[in-house]
This record gives C-alpha cells, structure tokens and sequence, in this order.
C-alpha cells in the first residue's frame, strides 16, 4: 500500500502543472492581456489578408516545454498574422462580425467554470441564461411563446436543425423522399443544401425559383410551379426563404412567400443567418414584414450582433417535430430527466455536449445594451450606401441598391471584362490592406464587399475605394 500511495504522490506532483498557482495564473494572464492589447492597438494599420502559408513545422507536438511567450510569438505569426483576419475593420470580403472584446471575457469565464449547458439539472443557471436569450429572439421575431429553440454553433447546425423538423413534421422517409419537392432561390446558402444531403435528403427534387432584378424569388414563380408539382402528383412540403443572402444581401418577400407556403400546408424555414439581426433597425424593420409567419427560422449572433465566430441560433415552432429526432434518453441520464424543467437544449440540437454559449450574448447586452447593437446595423447600411457612392465616383459599376450591407460591383471593360475584374481582384488581393471577395450574378465575374463588422468605419471604407482605384490604375 505504501508503494502505491508513493506512486500516486509522484504522479500528483508532475499533474499539478495543469493546476497553476495564483501567482503563475496572474503571470500567465498578464502575458495573455499584454498580447491582446498589443494585437487590438495595432489592429488598425494591420492588413486585412495575407497570402502566406502557414509553417507545419512551427506546430509540432513534442514532450519539450516552451514557455508561453514564445507560443504567443508562434500563434502571432503563423495563425494571426496569415490568410483572411476576421478581426479586421478592413475585412470587407465576406460576413464576419469581428468579435466584441465581451464577449471574449464571456468566453474566458466560462472555460474556467467549464458550466455544461446541455441539461438544466447540470446548470440551471446556463439553461435558464439560454431560454432568456432565446425568449428574446422570439419576441424579437414574433414567434410564440410555445416555440423551442437553440443556441447553436453557427448557421449550419442552425439551419439542419429546422430543415430536420420539417422532414419529421411531414414524415419524409422511404419511398416518399424520391416524390417530395423544396423550393429555393439559388442564391441559397449552401449549408441549406449540405444539411438535406447529411438528413437523409439527398434525392429529393430541388425547385429552383426564378429570382427579380434584386435576386428576391419571385412569389408568382413559387405558385407556379407548386401548383403544377402537385398537379403531377408529386408531394410539396418545404420552402426556403433567405432574410439576407450571402451574395448580395438580398432579404426574400417573406410575407407573400409564407401566405403561399401556409395555403399549401408547406413548411416555411427562413435562413436569416446573415440578416436577421437588421431587424432591430428602424431603416430596414419592414423588410422582415412575414418572418413571424416561419416554422422555422436561423439567425447567427456571430454576424449581426457582432459575436465571436461559434455562436447561431435556431427558433422552431413545432416542439414535437424537433423532439422526434433529437429527444433521447439514456440509463446514465435517469437522475437529469428525473427533473422537470424547461426544455433542455440537449433536446433540441444533436449536441449532447453543449458549450455555454449564452454568456457571450448575454453579457455584452448586459454590458452595452441594445442601442449600441441597432446604432451600428446602422451605420453599415450608410457606410454600403456611401461605398456605392464613392466608387461609381470612380468609374466603377454597381449591382441594384442592396437591402442589407452587402454589394456587388465592377470596372467596366469592352473586352474582356471579367478576366479584368478578375485580376483586379488578385491585385486588391496582393495588396491585402482591405480584403474583398467575388460571386457570380448570372455567370457574371463581380466583386462583393460585406460591411459587417463593428470595426467598419467611414475610414474603412475611404482606405477600400483608394484600394480599388490604385489597382485599376495599376492593371491599366
């Protein structure tokens, strides 16, 4: 026995490494805070995009080790310092919210506490912070109170969970998968079409509705071709509405497309990842007139309210068609189910292991409140409307007045003119001060801007468009 306690005892001592004293945590934190500090002061003559590559080799897993400050110095220049920087005012190219310093104590706060927010007999704190956050977004959305919900990871597992409920509310199985038909615009976001391949979806029929001058679907269109899908005996029971596309930030005539899904007994799920949020603006609240009418409906924290990337929410009206495919029980599990409480984010989502993702929301609207969020959706619907401005100043064409923050455009050429806005592209590229993306508008070469994150100001905006012009200069 003493042998064995005197192995326990030198095993304890070479485990307590992972155990930190107070002194060595305020070291480490100090460290920590410094490069923070350093990394957000000088975030704003940092470059959006650099092209370099990573080092494997500054990865490798040894028993050798090294001391904080020199990982600080690998993760600063092999992973901050390379490809697309999300924290950046200057990345314009896709839907990143740059990521509230908040929300990133939040975050800090939890990993030390590690709170489970799977189930409310482990937290009932993190469960109850969830439903009041998810209530929230009901009453923002004009969803019933009865409606259940989820913080999730992101838009993807978001939209799975809706388009999942849509299946088991309908009953899409066997045989009836081959004769079901879903509607959709084709600017779709692809994690809509990825989560019906993962459900079991794959053979269904996928109607691609015809889109306006605005790339919205065309209601009219909708009607048309359901009508004539059930004339053939083929079985509709799935509609997707975008409130924000990712190519052009497009928000969907929800109302008319729900007052047609609701007539035809159609599940109506709206993918309003990107968009949702611009609800809370006076300036585009109409916009979203008809989003209360979904069955479901995704929204992602992590792009509208400004969060950390990991953060997407799901509202779904029909408790039961959710519980088919995520509630489960286990023999382990008896002494949780035996409380009665709210519905447990576990019963709503595939993730039984659920990280507290409520804190990150619920604290920087504790700390901020609502009027900071709503001022600056704002502020980059102004600062779209002023780029558009400025760069047709410039030469430059544009896409339709978009109904969000994001915009398309391109220099006019009369010959070749998408392999010109293609190398304009690579030279804003290379350049890297403000990073912007491309998409194609009816297999047009165009590039896109995505005024998203809280960093964005006019000055961005000024740096982009003396970006854009020195690079036409340059290629011409």
């Amino acid at each position: 026995m003493d042998d064995l306690k005197k192995q326990i005892l030198a095993l304890s001592e070479v485990s307590g490494a992972l155990e930190p004293s107070e002194n060595e945590r305020n070291k480490i934190l100090k460290e920590v805070q410094q490069y923070a500090n350093i990394f957000l002061n000088n975030l704003p003559t940092t470059k959006a995009y650099s092209s370099e590559k990573a080092k494997k080799e500054a990865f490798s897993i040894t028993s050798e080790v090294k001391p904080l400050q020199k990982l600080l110095e690998i993760y600063n220049s092999e992973v901050a310092a390379k490809g697309i920087h999300p924290a950046s005012a200057g990345h314009l190219g896709y839907i990143p919210g740059g990521g509230i310093y908040s929300s990133a104590l939040a975050d800090y706060l939890v990993d030390i506490t590690n709170e489970y927010a799977g189930l409310s007999f482990a937290s009932p704190g993190a469960v109850a912070m969830e439903h009041e956050l998810l209530d929230w977004m009901k009453s923002l959305f004009g969803f019933p109170e009865s409606a259940v919900g989820n913080l999730t990871s992101g838009g993807s597992i978001a939209n799975m969970i809706g388009l999942t409920s849509a299946r088991d509310q309908h009953k899409i199985k066997g045989a009836k998968i081959e004769k079901s038909v879903v509607y959709l615009s084709p600017q779709l976001h692809h994690s809509c079409l990825k989560a019906l391949r993962i459900i079991g979806l794959e053979d269904i029929i996928i109607r691609h509705l015809q889109l306006d001058s605005n790339s919205k679907i065309i209601p009219e269109d909708f009607s048309e071709k359901l009508q004539k899908d059930k004339e053939n005996n083929l079985k509709p029971f799935l509609l997707i509405a975008s409130a924000g596309t990712t190519d052009t930030g497009a928000v969907d005539p929800l109302k008319e497309l729900g007052e047609i899904a609701k007539k035809y007994n159609l599940w109506y799920h709206i993918d309003a990842a990107y968009g949702g949020f611009f609800i809370l603006s006076e300036q585009r609240k109409k916009l979203f007139d008809g989003i209360e009418m979904a069955d479901s409906l995704a929204v992602d924290p992590h792009k509208s309210l400004f969060l950390p990337f990991g953060t997407g929410a799901v509202l779904v009206k029909d408790k039961e068609a959710v519980f088919h495919s995520h509630h489960h029980s286990a023999n382990y599990m008896q002494d949780a189910h035996a409380e009665v409480s709210r519905v447990d984010p576990a019963d709503v989502s595939p993730e039984l292991t659920k990280h507290f993702r409520a804190l990150r929301l619920w604290l920087p609207l504790q700390l901020h409140g609502i009027a900071p969020f709503t001022a600056c959706l704002e502020e980059k619907l102004l600062l779209t409307r002023y780029f558009r401005e400025k760069i047709q100043e410039q030469g430059f064409k544009v896409g339709p007045e978009p109904d969000l923050s994001v915009t398309y455009f391109w220099w006019p050429q009369d010959e070749n003119e998408d392999e010109f806005n293609k190398s304009l592209l690579r030279e804003i590229h290379k350049d890297g001060t403000v990073f912007l993306s491309s998409t194609l508008i009816e297999g047009k070469f165009v590039i896109r801007l995505a005024v998203l994150s809280f960093r964005t100001k006019i000055e961005t905006i000024d740096r982009a468009v003396g970006v854009l012009v020195e690079a036409v200069r340059k290629l011409s």
